[in-house]
Order: C-alpha cells, then sequence, then structure tokens
C-alpha cells in the first residue's frame, strides 16, 4: 500500500484528517513501523469511532479497492 500523498489529503472543519485519510494513513505506518512502534499505530487505528469506520467503508470506498 502507497502512503497518502501529503497534499491530497483531505482535512476536516475542525482540522482534523479526515477519517479515510487517517485510516489509509495510519495502515501505512503500521506496515512500515518497527515492531516497537506498531501497537501504538494499532492503538490509534482503533481508536476511530464506529462512525469514522462505517466511513471508510462505504461502497464507493471499496468500490475503488474491487
Amino acid at each position: 500500500m502507497p502512503a497518502p500523498v501529503p497534499w491530497s489529503l483531505d482535512w476536516c472543519d475542525d482540522g482534523e484528517l479526515a477519517a479515510q485519510d487517517r485510516f489509509d494513513l495510519l495502515q501505512t505506518l503500521v506496515v512500515c513501523e518497527t515492531p516497537e512502534a506498531q501497537p501504538s499505530l494499532i492503538a490509534a487505528i482503533e481508536t476511530l469511532t464506529v462512525t469514522q469506520l462505517s466511513v471508510v467503508g462505504t461502497d464507493d470506498v471499496t468500490g475503488l479497492c474491487a
């Protein structure tokens, strides 16, 4: 999985990274980080709310991967 391109990231009105980009970035970091750093990144993914994860799992997003 290639890392998200910084200039194509989507930001929310509150200044936070959009749910899809946050999820993609965390997944990318988990794969390439050291085993010592991976648990904290996985914990960060686990803090995403159910609402944020449901946005990530929409047909539009998953359809792009098919």
